[in-house]
């Protein structure tokens, strides 16, 4: 699996010669390309190139007399391999800005239905436009309502723009970015799990925590979150650890209880029993219909971990959720309690 877009930033002098030379007669004999003026004007102290493959891969480049930039979700010519990556939060801020308003500006002529939501748009750029996994990544939101088996496309994403909007992962956005995925597989499962940290990172922000993502334990692993309170004399921080059932009409199991019991036996067997014990347990059912839920939340099922919280999320914002043993956090706030 590629890894999502990043930055390449070469120290060596480069001119316009030299470009043509090693950059784009590269391209042009392996891709076909074409060698066009970006779409908006260089950063100051900068000059630009942007390049356009026949296969419909593109490159950006900036350079001055110090430092050249390279941005692209094609083959990397063999005059950059030897340089190293970087996200967009770790160059300078000119050049980051203008390779994002590049990208911005094809995602809304290349997928016009996510105009209207500039949150998603910017916090999954890498991925949007990432070598492998620009068409599944995109095809997820449209056509698979992230994950929500009941909704429209606008309801979803709606739902996550509203969430994105505050800011709350904006420090870890090529972390929480890349649980999309940028295979070129589609992995409708996968992809709605990467969602459910989403959602939970969502629960736990509603309610008045701070979340820190991939938090690395002593066994060797890493679980989800760490929450930690905003009032520092209310609780204690907490891990957090995410799972998602499938629904029972995409799996072996034939109900949704079963369902659900064999996803978290699965989890609490596996990782939260190698670090043993303490963390909470959110298992995810918004991919259950309002059935299916039903049946889960008039049984109210053990899931074989404690702390637990068992919830379901909708697009309206709505979060019922039940819990099973001591959750040292307090969700009041965000979830409704049945």
């Amino acid at each position: 699996m590629a890894s999502p877009l990043r930055f390449r930033r070469s120290s060596e002098r480069w001119d316009d010669e030299r470009i043509i030379e090693e950059l784009y007669s590269h391209l042009d004999s392996n891709l076909g390309a074409r060698s066009v003026t970006p779409h908006y004007v260089a950063p100051d102290g900068f000059e630009t190139r942007r390049f356009e493959m026949e296969n419909g891969d593109m490159a950006l480049f900036a350079w001055n007399d110090d430092t050249a930039y390279w941005l692209g979700n094609t083959e990397t010519p063999p005059a950059l391999w030897r340089t190293s990556k970087y996200t967009f939060d770790e160059i300078p801020y000119r050049i980051a800005r203008w390779g994002q308003r590049e990208l911005l500006g094809d995602l809304i002529v290349e997928s016009p239905w996510l105009a209207k939501y500039d949150y998603i748009s910017w916090f999954f750029l890498p991925v949007f436009f990432s070598k492998d996994g620009r068409e599944t990544s995109r095809a997820f939101f449209r056509k698979y309502a992230a994950g929500f088996p009941d909704a429209t496309r606008e309801e979803a994403l709606s739902f996550y723009e509203r969430f994105l909007q505050t800011g709350a992962l904006d420090d870890y956005r090529y972390t929480m970015a890349s649980k999309l995925g940028t295979s070129q597989y589609f992995d409708t499962n996968r992809m709605s799990s990467a969602m459910s940290e989403f959602t939970v990172a969502k629960v736990l922000t509603d309610a008045g925590y701070d979340v820190v993502p991939e938090i690395e334990v002593t066994t060797g692993h890493s679980l989800d979150f760490r929450a930690d309170p905003q009032n520092d004399n209310r609780d204690q921080s907490s891990l957090v650890e995410v799972t998602r059932p499938q629904p029972p009409t995409q799996r072996a199991a034939d109900t949704p209880v079963a369902a659900l019991r064999e996803t978290a036996e699965t989890k609490s067997n596996g990782q939260l029993n190698e670090h043993g014990g303490g963390a909470v347990l959110f298992v995810d059912c918004s991919g259950f219909r309002d059935d299916e839920w039903r049946a889960v939340v008039g049984e109210q099922p053990d899931v074989r971990h404690r702390p637990a919280v068992v919830f379901r999320a909708r697009p309206s914002g709505e979060i019922e959720a039940y819990k099973k043993g001591s959750v040292p956090l307090s969700l009041g706030r965000a979830v409704k309690w049945v």
